[in-house]
């Protein structure tokens, strides 16, 4: 399926039905019934790893994005806006609750890389990512997270409309919470780019911390993956992980990625240029009607 171009600049105050982002509380089961392979991708050492390094990342990231938009909370007073940031909130705040389970799965499975990212609120390193974010100009970290969700944003685009991602054979509740999270990453997609503008977030920082971004994210999380697969003697197969890591890089995931991000810096770009509403709807039925593949997860 081919991505969804961009399209002309619309009128961002017609808020589309998505864009009032759903709390769902909501229960995986990895290993339940069905014991998870260690390298869950139907035997596919890089994607597993792939997979389980953007796990390991995703709570203390949503957490961050979730203070980004606090700072500015008292500064919002359009009430549609302070409805869409309460939905934000409370879907990324489930969002790390699954992924940390998840984690917890994944490190007894041998995957200690992850425990990296595990860290409580109290610990040092929690402590330490406040006192960054807080040393950092306010605007650079709500741009962060704005330039974040259109990474997940376009990422979730794929995973959700490329048949060949969806045929990839490995956990299916692993690939139920990928689809959930997807989802609902498309429904809040423009919250905290929205929450940026109306607070006067200067366009020059957004464009700059996304290029940034866009410079280091790749190669970060390559080397991030490639030390998870070092941390996992039964990924140690060189001539296997050469050809997955090609297969990688040319499969539905990788390929054209960069275009697709680059154009967030464009000025006066906005996430709704690129209509992603009908894929929302598809995927709201699929998961949560009434034959949803999710009805049983549902709390």
């Amino acid at each position: 399926m081919v991505a969804n171009p961009v399209v002309p600049a619309a009128d961002h105050r017609k808020v589309p039905a998505s864009a009032y982002p759903k709390v769902r509380r909501i229960r995986f089961r990895f290993g339940d019934p069905q014991p998870m392979s260690h390298h869950f991708v139907e035997g596919d050492i890089v994607y597993s790893h792939l997979v389980a390094v953007l796990s390991a990342a995703f709570p203390p990231g949503e957490e961050s994005f979730i203070r980004s938009v606090r700072r500015f909370a008292d500064r919002v007073t359009d009430p549609v806006l302070k409805k869409r940031v309460a939905g934000f909130i409370g879907q990324e705040a489930v969002h790390g609750q699954e992924h940390r389970r998840l984690n917890e799965k994944l490190i007894a499975m041998g995957y200690p890389f992850v425990r990296l990212f595990m860290y409580t609120p109290e610990s040092r390193r929690e402590r330490w990512v406040r006192r960054l974010e807080n040393a950092a100009p306010a605007y650079a970290h709500l741009a962060m997270t704005a330039a974040a969700e259109h990474y997940t944003a376009t990422l979730a685009e794929r995973v959700l409309t490329r048949e060949e991602i969806q045929q990839i054979p490995g956990d299916p509740e692993v690939m139920h919470l990928l689809n959930w999270h997807a989802t609902e990453e498309l429904e809040h997609k423009s919250v905290a780019f929205d929450v940026y503008r109306a607070v006067g977030g200067p366009e020059w920082i957004r464009i700059g911390v996304m290029a940034l971004m866009y410079a280091f994210t790749i190669p970060v999380v390559t080397v991030g993956v490639l030390m998870s697969i070092a941390t996992d003697p039964r990924g140690w197969r060189p001539i296997k992980l050469i050809r997955q890591t090609y297969d990688m890089f040319r499969g539905p995931l990788v390929k054209g990625l960069m275009g697709e991000l680059a154009v967030y810096m464009r000025p006066g770009f906005h996430p709704d240029d690129i209509d992603t509403e009908q894929i929302v709807q598809t995927w709201q039925q699929e998961l949560f009607g009434a034959d949803g593949a999710l009805r049983e997860q549902m709390k």
